[in-house]
């Protein structure tokens, strides 16, 4: 039997330390890499993870911020004379109304006080809806195109203030006494000039900011019965009504032009709601909305429309709808998706002109009628247009829209061209409200009896 021998103690020491060597210079060692290895990539991971997050946040908010800063620098501009960078599609279009506004002149009639600046004790005669015609006259006082020397003037400005008479009961302006006023200006201008008579008026200009523009009323019925002074239907009105379809209220040579909206209002507003805040409103509208439309003259108001809107949709949670007035509604307009914008007793509306000045989506309620500058503001890029007859079936409408093409049409929305083309300012500047009157007048030269005259001496020279 032979006998189990167990190694000496020295052998056994001897194996332990071989194998702590081995444990520490051998192949662990090699684990003992790949984990470092392992935990450097994992930290090298997060680094890069972290500073692409931290960078996209900071694109973002800059990206935020710039836009909200460009739109404010923009509006503030308004009441500068600093001319913008022009947008590359519009260069052309533009240089070729610069070209045409560089030679064109006006002339603006020094009318007696009781004709104009006497209404402006009355504040409200600068900033209510209808006070483009205040806007108007003020701007080309200042412009480039005005002459002091009559024989000079392509057109004829009349400046006659006839929407500042707040005599009304209820706090509106009163427009009886408008055709009195611009029938006894008119004598007074052909009495002690020659250039009425000569041209039979047609390179005269009026404004006719009030619902029905030139027939200067404010119920249609009424108004159309009336229709155009005669003494103004050889002229140009400036108005802010207009319809597609033949109406006696353009029964004139007119060009449609925006309702007033303060460019002070929208930068007050802007710099306490920046646009880069979320919009928590998704249909708004603040205004008369009445419950039995028939009011005391028999003639139902908005035709109806603002009535369905707030009985089917007043309980609706999406649709934020007031009837009283509240002087801060242009915050509210900051914080909605859509505006609506249903005719009253006129198609037009100055919620147009917020809506977009503030970056809501304007939802044009009124059948056939005609926006102001189409050339310069691509209307249907911008806004929705929903028939009267459709409108108890805005929510599903609008639904689509936000479904398809909503965020296209914000984008449009915020062109600062479009913003610029609608809002009247203290003097010219290239591309605002007056400066596209002064381009539509460009387009009229042939009413003018300087340039027709001009015109037939070169054809005659050659």
């Amino acid at each position: 039997m032979l006998e189990q021998k167990r190694p000496p103690k020295s052998a056994t020491r001897g194996f332990y330390v071989k194998m702590k060597i081995l444990h520490k210079h051998g192949r662990p060692q090699q684990e003992k890499n790949s984990c470092c290895f392992y935990t450097y990539y994992k930290w090298l991971l997060w680094l890069s993870l972290s500073l692409y997050f931290f960078t996209s946040y900071l694109i973002t908010n800059n990206n935020n911020n710039s836009r909200n800063t460009r739109v404010l620098s923009e509006l503030e501009s308004t009441n500068t004379t600093t001319t913008p960078l022009i947008t590359n599609l519009k260069d052309q279009q533009q240089s070729n109304s610069n070209s045409l506004l560089k030679n064109m002149k006006v002339f603006v009639y020094d009318l007696p006080p009781k004709y104009n600046t006497v209404w402006l004790q009355n504040e409200r005669c600068n900033t209510h809806l209808f006070a483009s015609e205040v806007a108007i006259h003020r701007a080309v006082l200042s412009s480039e195109v005005r002459t002091f020397d009559p024989y000079d003037a392509d057109f004829f400005f009349v400046p006659v203030y006839v929407s500042c008479n707040f005599s009304a009961v209820n706090g509106f302006p009163a427009i009886g006494h408008a055709r009195s006023l611009i029938a006894s200006a008119v004598k007074l201008i052909s009495e002690e000039y020659i250039f009425w008579n000569r041209s039979r008026g047609s390179d005269h200009v009026f404004v006719a900011s009030h619902d029905f523009g030139s027939c200067f009323h404010t119920l249609e019925d009424v108004a159309m019965e009336d229709g155009v002074p005669e003494i103004m239907k050889n002229s140009i009105v400036l108005q802010t009504f207009g319809v597609v379809n033949k109406h006696p209220c353009q029964e004139v040579e007119n060009v449609v032009i925006p309702p007033y909206v303060s460019p002070e209002s929208i930068r007050n507003t802007m710099k306490n709601a920046p646009m880069n805040r979320r919009r928590d409103i998704w249909v708004f509208f603040r205004g008369k909305m009445e419950l039995h439309p028939k009011n005391v003259s028999g003639r139902f108001y908005s035709k109806k429309v603002r009535t369905v809107i707030w009985r089917k949709f007043n309980g609706d949670r999406r649709f934020y709808l007031q009837r009283h007035r509240f002087s801060g509604y242009q915050s509210e307009i900051a914080r909605s998706v859509f505006c609506l914008c249903p005719l009253g007793w006129a198609p037009w509306s100055p919620r147009l002109v917020e809506s977009v000045a503030l970056g809501c989506v304007p939802v044009v309620i009124a059948d056939g009628i005609r926006l102001p500058f189409a050339s310069a503001v691509r209307w249907a890029d911008i806004s929705v247009t929903v028939a009267e007859k459709d409108v108890g079936n805005l929510a599903d409408i609008l639904e689509h829209v936000a479904a398809t093409n909503l965020n296209e049409i914000q984008r449009n929305l915020w062109d600062p061209m479009t913003r610029r083309a609608l809002l009247f300012n203290n003097e010219v500047i290239e591309g605002d409200a007056t400066w596209q009157v002064l381009r539509a007048l460009s387009e009229k030269l042939d009413r003018s009896y300087r340039s027709s005259r001009v015109s037939r001496q070169l054809e005659s020279d050659t």
